[in-house]
């Protein structure tokens, strides 16, 4: 019950506030429309259209303008992307090199040591074949040896 008490004080109470607002509006209402009797001009339709027509001209001027800061701002964006784009292609174009000459200069150790290997694999195949040769030599002259102690050894037994 006395829930009911208060909750119909508070309907009241805002009530009265809303009363108060809407007065006030009023009163603002009539001060406003005061200050646009005096301050009000009154033009004829050819004016008035002129004026509308030039509202209009500056409302589409506004919003051109607004595009052409918008587009701008786009294309420095873009100036941007292209200065960074540029300069990231530079410093690849930069390492490729870098790699070239790195794969050149593989390239040129690696035939330097072939041709070290080959003249080493040259020099292997003479000494090879001069122990070829002095091994046959050492064979030639183990079997005179053996030749020769075979007919000391005949003349000795004679």
């Amino acid at each position: 019950m006395q829930r009911q008490m208060e909750e119909k004080g508070k309907g009241s109470e805002r009530w009265r506030a809303a009363t108060v607002n809407l007065s006030e509006m009023g009163a603002n209402l009539e001060s406003l429309q005061k200050v646009l009797m005096q301050k009000a001009v009154f033009v004829d339709e050819e004016t008035f259209a002129k004026a509308s027509l030039s509202s209009e001209q500056a409302r589409t001027i506004k919003a051109l303008e607004q595009r052409v800061v918008t587009t701008e701002r786009k294309l420095d964006a873009a100036i941007i992307d292209a200065a960074r784009a540029h300069s990231e292609k530079q410093q690849a174009e930069a390492a490729q090199r870098a790699a070239e000459l790195h794969a050149q200069e593989v390239t040129r150790e690696l035939e330097n040591t072939t041709n070290v290997f080959k003249l080493h694999m040259e020099e292997l195949r003479s000494k090879q074949e001069e122990i070829s040769a002095k091994d046959g030599e050492i064979k030639v002259l183990e079997a005179i040896i053996q030749t020769l102690s075979g007919k000391e050894s005949r003349t000795a037994d004679f």
